[in-house]
């Protein structure tokens, strides 16, 4: 199959440095980095096609199994283990994943209503009390409540169409 550098280069200016920020994040090395990108990039062109749901959410995967291969294979060449000094395997591969999902939820509230999005981030990430919430959003208590219910059941419906498990 032809490479088709359009579409190529329309994922990297699309995604190309939030992947690299993810990617940086967990191996702090920009040439790792900048190699997990374009192995991503060709993966997710190779498989364009096939790919239901979130394209973003596919590459964020895609890199997180790129890194969690490469961590494997570099623990196979014991040399290099110890000039790049790589954390134990398990670890870096719970990094990776808890960056995924940091990354992941991003995307989904992203695409929650704004008042969705506010009172979910008041009561979840600022561990606000309901009644805290509703003076910080200026909205009655009860509309609080009403609408983290229904934020919970709109970010389970995105998360579900961009392919996240729960």
């Amino acid at each position: 199959m032809p490479l088709d550098e359009e579409v190529v280069e329309a994922i990297y200016r699309e995604h190309g440095a939030a992947l690299r920020r993810f990617v940086l994040s967990a191996s702090r090395d920009p040439q790792l980095a900048e190699d997990v990108v374009q192995e991503t990039v060709l993966r997710v062109w190779q498989q364009a096609p096939d790919i239901t749901g979130s394209l973003r959410s596919y590459l964020f995967r895609t890199a997180r199994n790129i890194m969690i291969d490469n961590y494997r294979k570099a623990q196979r060449r014991p040399a290099e283990v110890m000039e790049r000094e790589l954390a134990d395997p398990a670890v870096a591969v719970e990094r990776v994943d808890e960056l995924l999902n940091r990354v992941l939820m991003e995307e989904a509230l992203l695409r929650l209503s704004t008042e969705h999005r506010e009172v979910l981030v008041a009561l979840h990430y600022r561990r606000f009390t309901v009644n805290e919430a509703a003076v910080q959003l200026n909205i009655p208590s009860g509309t609080v409540k009403s609408r983290a219910y229904y934020a919970v059941r709109a970010l389970r419906t995105i998360l579900d169409e961009m392919g996240v498990e729960r």
